[in-house]
C-alpha cells in the first residue's frame, strides 16, 4: 500500500460516520448533476437550431464545443484537486454549470452558444474527475461499491433530463427553458459540497508490487474508450432528431426515448454489479457488444418501425452499460492504475463525444438520418476490433482469469 500525506485544508486522515456519508451525498449528487447536463444536448437540439436560426449540421458544432471544454476540464481538474481544496473546487465548477445552463435560453446567436457549451464542457470536466477522485480519497480501501454507485448515479441524471425536457415543452411551448430547471436542480448539490469539509489528498508512494503502468496499454484503453463514447454520445444525442425527422415521435416523445435510454443504461449498471460477480470481465463486455450489435441490426432491418425503435433502444442502454467500468475493472487486474492513466482515460471519452456527433451532424442532412444508425453500428464494430487488440495485449502482461 501507498504512503498518504495529509494537508491542512484536510478534516481527518479518517473521516468516520456521517462525514463519510455526507461527502458520498455530495459527490453523488454531483454525479447526477453531470448526468442531466450531459443528456439535455440531444433532445433540445432541433430547438437550439430553429433558437439561432441555424441547420443542424451548424448547431451539431455544440457536441464539438462541449467536448472540448470537458477535455480541458479533465486535464487541467486533476491539478487542480492536487493543489486547492477539493470541494471548493467542485463547488466552484457546479456553480459554473449552473451559470452555463441558465445562459442557453438567452443566447440567440450560435457562436455565443458554442462559447457557453464550451464553459459547459469545462465544469462538467472538472466535476467527473473530481467526483471519482475525492470519493478514491474519502472511501481508499473500500472505494469499490461506491464507484460503481456514482456511475449508477449519472445514469439517474441523465434519465430525468429528457424528462424535464418533455415538461418544458408541455408547460413553456418550448424546449430550452428545461435549461433553467437543470439549473435550480444542480444549485443545492453545489451549495451542499461546498459545505463539507474536503478529504485528505493522498500521494501513493510506489508499492513494490509487479504491476507497471503500461503506455501501450494505456493508449488501447483510451483509443477503446473514444470509440465507445462515441457510440453512446452519437445514440443519445442524435436519437431524438432521428425520430422526429422520420416522423415517428413529436419533441415531446422524442425526449422521452432519449430518457429510456439513459434509463436503460442506469437499469444495467444496476444489473452489472451483480452479473460481475459471476462472469469473467471480458465475458461481460462480449455480452455488451453482443447485445449492442443485435440491436443496432433490428434499426437498420426496420428503420421506420417505432417498436423497433423502442426495442432497440432499450437494447443498446443496456448493452452498453457495463463496458466502461468493466473495462477499468479487468485492467486494473493487469496493469497498475494512476490518476495519470486515468487522465487519459477520460481523454478517449471526451475525443469520443466531440468527433463522432460531429460526424453524424455533418452527414446527417447531407445523406440522410438512417446515416447516424450506419455511422454508430460502424464505430461499435470498430470498437469491438480494439477490445480484442486490448484483451489480446493486456493478456501478455500479467496472466489472468478476468
Amino acid at each position: 500500500m501507498g504512503r498518504t500525506f495529509d494537508t491542512p485544508d484536510a478534516e481527518a486522515v479518517h473521516p468516520e460516520g456521517a462525514g463519510r456519508i455526507s461527502k458520498t451525498i455530495g459527490y453523488f449528487g454531483a454525479f447526477v448533476a453531470l448526468g442531466m447536463a450531459v443528456a439535455a444536448l440531444g433532445p433540445t437540439l432541433p430547438g437550439l437550431a430553429e433558437h439561432t436560426r441555424t441547420q443542424l449540421s451548424a448547431v451539431s458544432y455544440l457536441f464539438t464545443a462541449r467536448s472540448l471544454g470537458y477535455l480541458l476540464g479533465a486535464l487541467l481538474g486533476g491539478r487542480l484537486y492536487d493543489r486547492l481544496r477539493g470541494h471548493l473546487v467542485m463547488g466552484a465548477a457546479l456553480a459554473l454549470m449552473v451559470v452555463a445552463l441558465m445562459s442557453v435560453p438567452l443566447l440567440p446567436a450560435l457562436w455565443l452558444l458554442v462559447v457557453a457549451l464550451l464553459v459547459l464542457g469545462l465544469a462538467e470536466g472538472t466535476v467527473e474527475v473530481g467526483s471519482n477522485t475525492l470519493l478514491l480519497w474519502v472511501h481508499r480501501d473500500n472505494a469499490g461499491p461506491f464507484v460503481n454507485g456514482l456511475h449508477f448515479f449519472f445514469g439517474v441524471g441523465a434519465f430525468l433530463a429528457p424528462v424535464l425536457v418533455a415538461l418544458a415543452v408541455v408547460l413553456t411551448g418550448s424546449s430550452l427553458w428545461a435549461y433553467w430547471f437543470l439549473a435550480v436542480l444542480i444549485v443545492p448539490v453545489s451549495l451542499w459540497v461546498l459545505r463539507q469539509p474536503s478529504p485528505a489528498r493522498q500521494i501513493p508512494a510506489q508499492d513494490g508490487s509487479g504491476r507497471q503502468v503500461n503506455g501501450r496499454l494505456v493508449a488501447l484503453v483510451a483509443a477503446f474508450f473514444l470509440l465507445y463514447a462515441g457510440v453512446e454520445g452519437s445514440f443519445a444525442g442524435w436519437i431524438p432528431t432521428y425520430a422526429q425527422v422520420l416522423d415517428l415521435a413529436n419533441a415531446a416523445t422524442a425526449a422521452y426515448l432519449a430518457s429510456a435510454f439513459w434509463g436503460s443504461i442506469t437499469v444495467g449498471r444496476l444489473l452489472a454489479t451483480v452479473v460481475a460477480a459471476r462472469i469473467r470481465p471480458s465475458g461481460v463486455i462480449t455480452a455488451g457488444f453482443v447485445g449492442g450489435l443485435s440491436s443496432l441490426g433490428l434499426l437498420l432491418a426496420w428503420p421506420r418501425s417505432m417498436g423497433v425503435l423502442w426495442v432497440a433502444t432499450l437494447g443498446l442502454g443496456l448493452s452498453l452499460a457495463p463496458m466502461v467500468p468493466t473495462t477499468l475493472a479487468l485492467i486494473e487486474r493487469r496493469m497498475a492504475i494512476t490518476g495519470r492513466a486515468t487522465g487519459w482515460f477520460f481523454v478517449g471519452l471526451g475525443l469520443g463525444g466531440m468527433t463522432v456527433p460531429w460526424l453524424i451532424g455533418q452527414l446527417f442532412e447531407r445523406i440522410g438520418p438512417d446515416v447516424m444508425i450506419w455511422t454508430i453500428t460502424a464505430d461499435l464494430i470498430l470498437a469491438l476490433c480494439l477490445f480484442a487488440l486490448v484483451l489480446a495485449y493486456s493478456s501478455r502482461l500479467v496472466p489472468s482469469n478476468s
